[in-house]
Order: C-alpha cells, then structure tokens, then sequence
C-alpha cells in the first residue's frame, strides 16, 4: 500500500528536478523515448523468450526459467512504458538477461513458499 503513495511521490520529484535541471522539452523528450525504445526492447526480448519457451516446450523440457523470463520481460515493457525514472530504470533492468538472473532465484523462491502454503497450485 506505502508502494503506491512512495513511488508515483518520487516519481513526480524526479521529473520536476529534471524539469527544472536540463528543461522540461528535453525530460519530455527523454520520457517519450524511454516508452518507444522500452516497448521495442520489450517487444524483442518477448520474442526471444516465446521463441525459447516454444522450444523448451517442444522437447519436453520443463520451461520454468523461461516463463520467469517471460513473465519479468513483460513487467519489464509496462514498467518502461509508464512516464518516470525510476520505472524506467527497473524496467531496463528486467528486460536484460543478466539482472534476470540475480532475481530469478528470489522469484523461485517466492513461488515455491506460495505453493508451499496452497497459494498457488500448479496442475
């Protein structure tokens, strides 16, 4: 709940610093580009990730890591196409391999201790 109150407060004193910093035609254009070059990255790494989860499938391979992949790139393009920096930020940061792999082990996690108390069951 803090979340929701903490996050869009930063965000908007973010970009009045920027505003007020470099001018707000330049933060509005950085804020229009993030959203284009996160929905093109997203659109990309999401092909890449259907592509692997379609093959894991295909040879009966479990496609756990893939649907992590999936799943955080997706979150990755929302978060990028949401106007704010810090967004921005954790959004570039799903989308890439590398940071995926320092989180997917606490999604892991996180997931195992939902089934564990009947939150999710998998079928």
């Amino acid at each position: 709940m803090l979340t929701f109150i903490l996050l869009p407060t930063a965000e908007i004193a973010l970009l009045l610093y920027s505003g007020k910093t470099f001018g707000v035609l330049p933060t509005i254009f950085i804020i229009i580009a993030t959203g284009v070059g996160g929905a093109y990255l997203a659109k990309t790494q999401g092909l890449r990730a259907w592509t692997d989860l379609r093959n894991r499938m295909a040879s009966m391979e479990t496609p756990g890591n893939a649907v992590i992949d999936g799943v955080c790139i997706f979150l990755g393009g929302i978060l990028l196409i949401m106007p704010g920096f810090i967004t921005d930020l954790a959004g570039l940061l799903l989308l890439f391999k590398w940071p995926r792999n320092i989180i997917r082990p606490f999604i892991i996690k996180w997931i195992y201790e939902k089934m564990k108390k009947g939150q999710i069951v998998i079928r």
